[in-house]
């Protein structure tokens, strides 16, 4: 019976991972949490989780992120994976935001890195992390509580995530949409439209897609089974036909991208009103709705 050819991650990466990688300290972690016990407690028994969740493995882990071990291994691999600093590529997006907003949704979370940069650089707003995974959720809690900042770990679905219309000033997203198929990308970014309030901004980061067209390869390193059909979409047409206006993306350290956007203001506001409320939107708390006009 002929065996299957390892991929490119197997053969290449994972022995330097396993060079790189502390074990001793990811088994100990491991091993100082009661994961039963934290995974249920952050669990929403009304979840659903989406097939293409349950049926893919990401990053090369059975079972993808409903895993101890895609919890306890992600922060350590991808200190490694975004050149040049896994700080300064999240930093981008999170010195992005415009404005002081007010409550802040983290979408796909994960063990919640910018989830936490968020609160350190807005202490004052409500920031909520968002993710499909309670285990990854353990971590992000885990995390917040070790650095002693106040987040919310919710679990939830980004596609429905069940919050009322219009409670965000700021909705964003990391390294989520090169792992969802895009009919899904598609339905995050309209419900981030329907959770942002007027003027309310959308700021995602991920993958270049530019550069993943034109460097293929990158495409066979992970075990990712969406990123050729994220790579051969548009964020800017994605963001553009959920209803978002100044629509633009940038390069970020090359390999990645930050995408921008805003909800557009009621239409009784005019082009001039909306020019005056961005640029007070420091005094007025960023992305939340603009006064009214007398």
């Amino acid at each position: 019976m002929a065996t299957q050819s390892k991929t490119i991650f197997e053969q290449f990466l994972a022995p330097v991972f396993e060079r790189l990688l502390d074990r001793d300290a990811m088994v100990q972690f491991r091993d100082s949490i009661d994961w039963e016990t934290a995974t249920t407690a952050l669990t929403n028994p009304q979840v659903d989780y989406p097939e293409y969740y349950l049926t893919n493995n990401f990053h090369g882990i059975k079972n993808g992120y409903l895993t101890v071990d895609a919890a306890v291994t992600y922060d350590p691999i991808t200190q490694y994976v975004l050149p040049p600093s896994e700080t300064w590529v999240r930093e981008s997006l999170v010195k992005a935001i415009q404005g002081t907003p007010r409550r802040i949704l983290d979408l796909g979370c994960g063990t919640g890195t910018t989830t936490l940069m968020l609160k350190k650089r807005f202490s004052s707003a409500e920031v909520i992390g968002l993710d499909l995974s309670p285990h990854m959720l353990v971590v992000a809690d885990h995390k917040a509580r070790e650095a002693n900042l106040d987040i919310t770990c919710r679990h939830g679905n980004a596609m429905e995530t069940g919050f009322p219309e219009g409670s965000f000033d700021v909705v964003c997203a990391t390294l989520l949409f090169h792992e969802t198929p895009p009919q899904v990308t598609k339905a995050i970014l309209r419900e981030s439209f329907r959770l942002l309030s007027p003027w309310g901004q959308v700021l995602i980061l991920d993958g270049n897609q530019k550069t993943l067209r034109n460097a293929d390869w990158l495409s066979n390193i992970f075990e990712e089974p969406f990123i050729r059909e994220y790579s051969q979409g548009n964020m800017d047409a994605w963001l553009g036909h959920a209803g978002f206006e100044t629509v633009r993306t940038e390069d970020v350290f090359w390999v990645n991208q930050l995408s921008y956007g805003r909800k557009p203001l009621p239409v009784k506001h005019t082009v001039p009103q909306a020019r005056i409320w961005e640029s007070q939107s420091e005094s007025y708390g960023g992305g939340i709705a603009a006064p009214q006009p007398a």
